[in-house]
């Protein structure tokens, strides 16, 4: 009797646990499921478009059972396309235009430099330098004829027998009228010197201003014959602008509809994974409810067999199988049945 009583506790106890493990995959491979299908929702779908002016393709690859951007191009239409061909064939033209005037430029870069290195010349010296230079030249210009001058003077003054005069303290009258007209002219050397000093300076300062200009003449040439050129690509570029209008619109109106796709499946997601717990806690609280039902049941027919009995294992005959049954009642019957249980 103690081994039926075991059997029929080892039976119960095993395949309660085999069911909670059972109903613990099934919950698992539904959640699985539900994850699967959330991400088959929320996928990123961009959607063909086309338009007057091209038209957008994607390529959706199921990857892992999740649809996936795996290519994507759009195409220009072909009125649109035979216009820019045409344009593609003036750009050769324009590059050697443009290598021509490149070269045509060069020269007055040599010559801007020929200026610099000019002004560098006459802006090397100091002012005050300039100034005492330009003085000593002009001195040096007026000797001769001031040699003259007072040559002729002497002479004069010697004949007339005026050399030796002296009127009122200031020496011979010809000679001091000689030296003041030497101080004036000193003094107008001076003025002279300062303003050829500062003529020479700005003059300097021009070279450098007409260097710079050959030298920003010598680039702005070749740029501006690449004006027709950079016309040309700017209109391809607009041409290729216009037919990526329906690939950006696809991929527009697959962005606007990511937001629905990501809360539907969300929700998609959460409910199933409800459904697969509360699926595994109904199946897990009716296994409980079997087991405490098998317990009670077993344990009411051995509380009865030990009374009429005397108690199993005290000597003499045991109960049968079919005695346990028959106090036990039908159901509890059925349930040992299910079991197998059996002498």
């Amino acid at each position: 009797m103690g081994k039926l009583i075991g059997g029929i506790t080892d039976a119960v106890g095993l395949t309660d646990i085999k069911g909670t493990r059972e109903r613990g995959e099934q919950s698992a491979a539904a959640q699985r499921e539900a994850a699967l299908r959330a991400a088959q929702i929320s996928a990123f779908r961009p959607v063909g478009m086309t338009s007057r002016f091209g038209s957008g393709q994607f390529d959706i690859t199921d990857v892992g059972g999740v649809p996936r951007v795996t290519g994507a191009s759009y195409t220009v239409a072909p009125e649109l396309k035979a216009i820019q061909d045409q344009i593609m064939g003036l750009t050769g033209g324009a590059v050697s235009t443009a290598q021509e005037a490149q070269m045509a430029a060069q020269p007055l870069g040599a010559a801007a430099q020929r200026l610099f290195n000019l002004g560098g010349q006459y802006i090397s010296e100091s002012p005050e330098a300039a100034r005492q230079r330009i003085f000593n030249q002009l001195q040096e210009a007026r000797m001769p004829t001031q040699l003259q001058e007072e040559q002729r003077l002497a002479s004069g003054a010697f004949g007339r027998g005026r050399a030796g005069l002296n009127i009122g303290g200031i020496g011979q009258p010809e000679l001091y009228s000689l030296a003041r007209a030497r101080e004036a002219q000193r003094a107008q050397d001076i003025v002279s010197a300062e303003q050829q000093a500062q003529q020479q300076v700005q003059f300097g300062s021009g070279l450098f201003g007409l260097g710079s200009q050959r030298l920003g003449e010598q680039y702005a040439i070749p740029t501006q014959a690449l004006g027709p050129l950079q016309s040309y690509l700017g209109t391809l570029s607009s041409i290729e602008q216009l037919g990526q209008q329906p690939f950006q619109l696809g991929l527009q109106v697959g962005g606007a509809a990511q937001g629905g796709a990501n809360t539907g499946a969300q929700l998609l997601q959460s409910g199933l994974s409800s459904a697969a717990q509360t699926q595994q806690r109904a199946g897990d609280a009716a296994s409980a409810q079997l087991t405490s039902f098998m317990n009670q049941a077993l344990g009411a027919a051995v509380g009865g067999f030990t009374g009429g009995f005397g108690g199993f294992g005290g000597g003499g005959m045991g109960p049968t199988t079919g005695q346990i049954y028959g106090r036990m009642g039908p159901q509890a019957a059925q349930g040992f049945a299910y079991w197998g249980g059996s002498d």
